[in-house]
């Protein structure tokens, strides 16, 4: 078709609808262990990474078992099903009302949603990473000798695959999340989120079968990866065995290995070591790298979202791969050639390092931001502490007296205060005046806890009720919270949308509830004897809480009165910005030149050796966060982005003094001298053999 092999086509297929399904399902991932499971911000991020080092650890096996023995066919069809498997497993794992019996929104029995999930996960990690070196070579080994063209073109196509699937999945599978779902009750539609990755992975799955009788299947031949390591592991167990100084020195170690292994394969070896030396400091910067589905999603959930239509925190990986698409042509047409104008010697390791310094000023950058963010946190009593808030519902102002602490403030007719921090062993009482009449309110306030405390004048008397707020941080969920405070003088029934919060009697206050969808208003009614008026409320932002006032009806319409308990997220999403463009130019100068700089110095039958190198310093890289995560003492986020680029810095310092020493080879310059050598060897043994059967037919 169009000069390709027709299997090619099935081949990018199956890598769309794979990559859809991996990018779909990982970013939502975090949100869903913080936001379903429960899990504290640390713990969720070390799983995060935990999950993605697997990802990266298992293509050394998918690429032994490919090689070795099953062929690449075989082990993607194999672990595609693993794969598919795992999605369906982590889409149950993740349904709300799977063991919600008392259908109260909460599963009665979390660790079996855990249980799901962590198999889900996985079964996910095995089977992406197990495919992950077999597809692209697998859709190479589809062309002839002579189509190099071709070849080259399907590999473009391949990657764009990739880079569409994650663009549209990072798009998509977070505005699902963010709908609802549920039997008994509506919530954060995670089963969906993953479910349609998992229908994608079967599509992925099908359409490779599909074009099964069309594949070129080549045998596998051999792992070159276990040979190495076999020639590694030689060498060092004959040097060891020939330490002492009766045998003489060799020019190299790996030398050691001449006695088994021939000459061709212990000096491509010298040249992948040479490689993959350069690569021991590389974990660091994967460690900043992938954090962008971890910390900077958490990030995001605490910032305001609304660009004319409402970002999801999980959307905002999107920019990279965007800002990939757009930067990769960009660099490689302009900047690049610009630099070579100027005269500048920028080698490959020069293009790494820089790479390197621009992701930790990604972290430096990702530091301020947070820094912004922690100034719009609400500050919650610490320890021996306590905070109260006054409302004032009635018409009178009222001067509210703290008796032991010789304090009073002024509240306006119904106004209300903000939360005011006092010693708890030191604030028992209060004492409210209001017009002509004053009342002394004793006061049981628990230590580290929020208080409300409305009151009003009725009559000839001054009602309060105290109010133990239930919330001691930002909603988990990242929408707002809401309550009502009944200031009818009966009994109401109160809903917003589809929300009932029950009856209220006079004075009393609902718990807090969540909005459903905090970008958009909904109709608030009160019921009630001969009452039934209902209004539209504002849009409540995400992450607030609000208090709400019932005070009377006009007509048919409801009177109300918002009281501010936690301001909601106002800093902007578009601050992440800089932080997503400055880590993409560093993925552009480090991964890419980091790969090709890989390929250009190792020997043609030792590049899957370079690239198994390249995906461990990704898994060893998330193996850094997951520690830091789960050990560091650190409490101000901003301050483990500070280190976290402070670590990369230093790195990056210590890349640039290895990459000074080293000295760059032409491969095939050395390859063609061993062809060359081995030719002349040849010659002289068949010279030496036609010598040999000259003298014998003279004797």
């Amino acid at each position: 078709c169009f000069g390709f092999p027709l299997s090619i086509f099935f081949i990018i297929i199956n890598e769309f609808c794979e990559r859809f399904s991996y990018y779909g399902m990982k970013a939502v991932l975090t949100l869903y262990f913080t936001r379903f499971l429960h899990w504290d911000k640390n713990f969720a991020t070390a799983i995060y990474h935990t999950f993605v080092a697997l990802c990266y650890l298992t293509p050394i096996l998918g690429a032994i078992i490919a090689d070795s023995w099953l062929g690449k066919f075989k082990t993607i069809l194999y672990l595609s099903i693993v794969y598919a498997i795992g999605q369906t497993v982590l889409s149950v794992g993740a349904i709300n009302d799977l063991t919600d019996h008392n259908q109260d929104g909460s599963p009665d029995n979390v660790a079996v949603n855990i249980a799901l999930s962590m198999i889900g996960l996985v079964l996910i990690a095995i089977g992406t990473g197990g495919i992950k070196p077999c597809v692209s070579a697998f859709g190479g080994d589809q062309f002839e000798d002579d189509q190099e063209k071709q070849r080259s073109t399907f590999f473009s196509l391949f990657y764009l695959s990739i880079n569409a699937g994650s663009l549209l999945s990072t798009l998509i599978t977070p505005i699902i999340r963010a709908s609802e779902c549920g039997i008994h009750t509506k919530q954060e539609c995670y089963p969906l989120a993953f479910g349609v990755p998992a229908i994608l992975m079967a599509v992925a799955l099908v359409v490779f079968v599909i074009g099964s009788k069309m594949y070129k299947k080549v045998k596998p031949q051999g792992n070159v990866m276990l040979e190495v390591s076999k020639c590694v592991g030689f060498a060092i167990k004959n040097r060891f065995q020939h330490r002492s100084n009766k045998f003489p020195k060799r020019e190299h170690w790996l030398d050691w290995a001449s006695d088994k292994y021939d000459k061709q394969l212990i000096a491509q070896t010298k040249m992948v070591l040479r490689v993959l030396f350069l690569y021991i400091p590389l974990p660091m910067f994967w460690a900043v790298f992938d954090q962008q589905g971890s910390r900077w999603t958490l990030q995001a959930t605490a910032m305001d979202g609304d660009f004319g239509f409402q970002i999801q925190p999980d959307q905002m990986q999107i920019v990279n791969p965007i800002l990939i698409v757009i930067m990769v042509p960009v660099v490689d047409s302009l900047v690049y050639p610009l630099i070579k104008k100027c005269k500048l010697n920028f080698t490959p390791l020069k293009k790494m390092t820089v790479g390197m310094f621009l992701a930790s000023m990604a972290f430096v950058a990702a530091a301020l931001v947070q820094v912004q963010i922690d100034k719009t946190y609400p500050v919650f009593p610490a320890a021996g502490q306590t905070q109260i808030k006054l409302i004032n519902l009635g018409a009178v102002p009222a001067t509210v007296q703290f008796q032991e602490l010789n304090q009073s403030v002024e509240v306006a007719p119904n106004e209300a205060t903000d939360y005011m921090t006092f010693e708890t062993s030191k604030l028992q009482s209060l004492h409210i005046m209001s017009g002509t009449l004053n009342d002394t309110v004793p006061l049981e306030l628990l230590d580290g806890k929020r208080h409300t405390l409305p009151f009003k004048q009725v009559s000839m008397d001054i009602n309060s009720d105290l109010i133990l707020d239930n919330i001691t941080s930002k909603p988990a969920s990242g929408r707002s919270l809401v309550r009502f405070i009944n200031n009818f003088p009966v009994t109401v029934n109160v809903t917003m949308g589809d929300t009932d919060f029950g009856l209220l009697d006079p004075l009393s206050v609902s718990n807090y509830s969540e909005v459903p969808k905090p970008d958009r208003t909904y109709a608030i009614r009160a019921s009630g004897p001969q009452i039934s008026c209902e209004v539209h409320s504002k849009k409540f932002g995400y992450g607030g809480a609000y208090t709400i006032s019932i005070d009377n009806c006009v007509g048919n319409e409801l009177n109300i009165k918002y009281f501010e308990d936690m301001a909601p997220n106002t800093f902007h999403m578009a601050w992440q910005i800089p932080q997503y463009f400055l880590l993409t130019c560093a993925e552009v100068l480090f991964s890419v030149t980091g790969l090709e700089f890989s390929y250009s110095q190792a020997p043609s039958n030792m590049k899957s050796v370079l690239q198994a190198g390249w995906l461990l310093t990704v898994a060893v890289g998330n193996i850094i966060v997951l520690i830091v995560a789960g050990a560091s003492t650190i409490k101000e986020q901003w301050a483990e982005y500070v280190l976290f680029a402070a670590l990369l810095v230093v790195v990056c310092i210590i890349f640039a003094i290895m990459a000074s020493f080293y000295t760059y080879i032409d491969p095939n310059e050395i390859e063609a001298q061993f062809s060359k050598e081995e030719k002349e060897e040849d010659k002289k043994d068949q010279d030496e053999n036609e010598k040999e059967t000259e003298a014998d037919s003279r004797m």
